[in-house]
């Protein structure tokens, strides 16, 4: 029996100091305080966190207006010379489905710590609903896009529109070619008449001058 009661008192007493670890009851802790609009279910006892570390809980909440919550932060001493004046508070989520918890984010301005008592900025959390909400618009325009897509080739597969025509129509397709064709042969020709001009006694002194004034005019700028 003196064992069983030994054993009980060993394990009552770990409890009581796990739990008043976790509540920061055995150590050195100071007091933040947070004004939100709306704390998503954020409740008495939640963790608070700062750059990923558990440093303090939630001690109380109090609704003080129709569109102001006040939110009492216990923290734990050893870490106030990190959070600076500007650091911002919001509340998060204990992974995907998990229990609220604050987020502390430092600050990146101010290089003074926060003192006893400071209320600090806070910043509306990102609700689930919201990112659902946000996820079913990219849903529904995804498919709309994807149907109008349908569309379109479906009419370039039938040869409809100017696009449907010059890959699905062979006669549009041949005629395209024999334009090109044309065009080839048509700079061929034009060609082949500049040649023959500058060969042409009467227009070879024409155009011997314009390339010595062209040389000049080219060595004038060269110079300057």
């Amino acid at each position: 029996m003196g064992i069983f009661v030994t054993v009980a008192v060993l394990l009552f007493i770990g409890a009581i100091y796990f739990l008043g670890q976790k509540q920061q009851l055995f150590s050195k802790t100071f007091h933040l305080v947070g004004v939100f609009k709306d704390i998503g279910g954020l409740q008495v006892g939640n963790n608070i966190r700062f750059s990923g570390i558990n440093v303090g809980v939630v001690e109380d909440i109090e609704q003080i207006s129709d569109s102001a919550v006040r939110v009492d932060m216990q923290i734990d001493e050893s870490t106030r010379k990190f959070i600076k004046k500007d650091a911002q508070a919001t509340i998060g989520s204990d992974g995907l489905m998990g229990n609220k918890i604050l987020l502390i984010m430092p600050g990146a301005v101010s290089t003074q710590a926060v003192k006893d008592d400071d209320t600090i900025h806070t910043a509306p959390q990102v609700s689930m609903d919201q990112i659902l909400a946000n996820v079913k618009v990219t849903t529904d325009n995804t498919s709309k896009i994807t149907a109008d897509l349908s569309v379109v080739m479906n009419n370039i597969k039938e040869g409809k529109g100017t696009i449907g025509k010059l890959l699905m129509d062979s006669t549009m397709a041949e005629n395209v070619g024999s334009a090109i064709v044309n065009i080839k042969q048509g700079a061929g020709g034009f060609k082949q008449n500049m040649d023959a001009a500058s060969h042409n006694v009467l227009l070879r002194g024409y155009l011997k001058k314009k390339r010595k004034a062209a040389e000049k005019e080219k060595k004038e700028k060269s110079d300057q």
